[in-house]
């Protein structure tokens, strides 16, 4: 059996379809599958539009003799990759990892509804927002099988109107990060104060970044050697550079732009608490990542952070967009160090069943199911 993947991201580029493309590409093969990748990247210098017709026709011509084409996401991969799938009779698979037209819709078209509101008037926001939710419902129906990474995102997509039966959830893995050095150590490497705090993510709104400054401002008050170091980039790195000169934080929130993963995990190791301020995940890898790492965890009761983290075992959960609740848990991390060891000990124990074979088993199974009924 052959498969060729059709990915949005992938190395040098960093995020969830890159990491998900390379262990599909590593480890596939031992399962006796033979795999290509065509990403996007290829031809991400061509003009818009004109770019996703040479996709397609670079994803026709290195899927020839491939039996299945998988698409990593439904629209900007999946949309080339079931075209070529229909016109070569090849079996079409793809993976949805959020909800894109929602994504998009808060980055270009001023969507700012989160998903649970938005995919009930999913229809009623204009018509670019329309054409892309329509697109990826329409690519989702024609799959052969969908494949997402918790049961929060199945129940998204069953409301695209495709059937449950198409849909298999095989959760997202744990990448282990390899860090040599001790925690110590790198606190004095990357000069941490005590205490330290990390975010990470895409500088855009959903990831609440704005939100979590502000109640950092406040933290300062009882904490005033805090610091907070925020890695990624995006849109807003703007507007959060100006909030920081206008709450008088430029000297406490350090900016560490795009980090590679073991430079990011190194940082995470290195903190007192990890915090994802999110609006939605899907099933999150960096937060796996840091339950691995041995980082106290508090983030967002959304999306799929439920089925990774329970509250007050694995982590600590508040409600998006509850500032003093996200405070209070904060603080409660960096106040009571005898509580935040248990948490520690059950985030590393939970980690475990994520490990990257139990997907490819997963993912395998589901293939060759497929493949013997062709």
């Amino acid at each position: 059996m052959k498969i060729t993947i059709a990915t949005g991201l992938y190395p040098p580029e960093i995020g969830g379809p890159a990491t998900y493309a390379t262990m599909l590409e590593s480890e596939l093969p031992d399962k006796g599958i033979e795999v290509s990748v065509v990403p996007f990247g290829w031809v991400r210098h061509y003009p818009k539009i004109i770019r996703h017709f040479v996709y397609a026709y670079k994803l026709w011509r290195e899927s020839k003799g491939s039996d299945i084409i998988y698409a990593l996401d439904p629209v900007s991969v999946g949309v080339p990759a079931m075209v070529v799938a229909k016109l070569t009779r090849k079996t079409f698979l793809v993976r949805v990892p959020g909800d894109y037209a929602w994504e998009q819709g808060q980055l270009r078209f001023g969507v700012t509804d989160r998903l649970h509101d938005f995919i009930e008037k999913r229809l009623s926001y204009g018509f670019r927002v329309s054409l892309l939710c329509r697109l990826e419902g329409y690519v989702a129906r024609q799959a052969r099988q969908v494949v997402v990474p918790s049961n929060y995102l199945k129940q998204i997509v069953e409301k695209w109107s495709v059937d449950s039966k198409k849909i298999t959830v095989i959760n997202s893995s744990l990448h282990k990060i390899e860090i040599g050095e001790s925690r110590e150590a790198i606190r004095k490497q990357f000069n941490f104060t005590d205490p330290t705090l990390v975010s990470a993510g895409r500088l855009v709104p959903n990831k609440g970044f704005i939100q979590l400054i502000k109640v950092f401002s406040r933290i300062k008050k009882t904490h005033p050697k805090a610091q907070l170091v925020i890695v990624g980039d995006g849109p807003q790195e703007s507007a959060i550079e100006d909030l920081l000169l206008a709450e008088g934080l430029v000297s406490s929130v350090r900016l560490m732009g795009s980090l590679t993963q073991d430079a990011l995990g190194a940082v995470i190791k290195g903190a007192d608490v990890f915090v994802l301020n999110t609006a939605h995940e899907g099933l999150s890898h960096q937060l796996i990542e840091v339950m691995d790492l041995g980082t106290p965890i508090v983030t967002t009761n959304v999306g799929g952070n439920p089925e990774l983290i329970t509250n007050g075992v694995e982590g600590l959960l508040v409600e998006y967009n509850d500032t003093e609740a996200l405070e209070e848990a904060i603080c409660r991390v960096l106040n009571h160090p005898e509580s935040v060891e248990r948490m520690i000990q059950s985030a590393r124990a939970r980690s475990k069943d994520f490990a990257v074979d139990k997907n490819i088993d997963s993912l395998t199974s589901l293939l060759q199911g497929i493949y013997a009924k062709e």
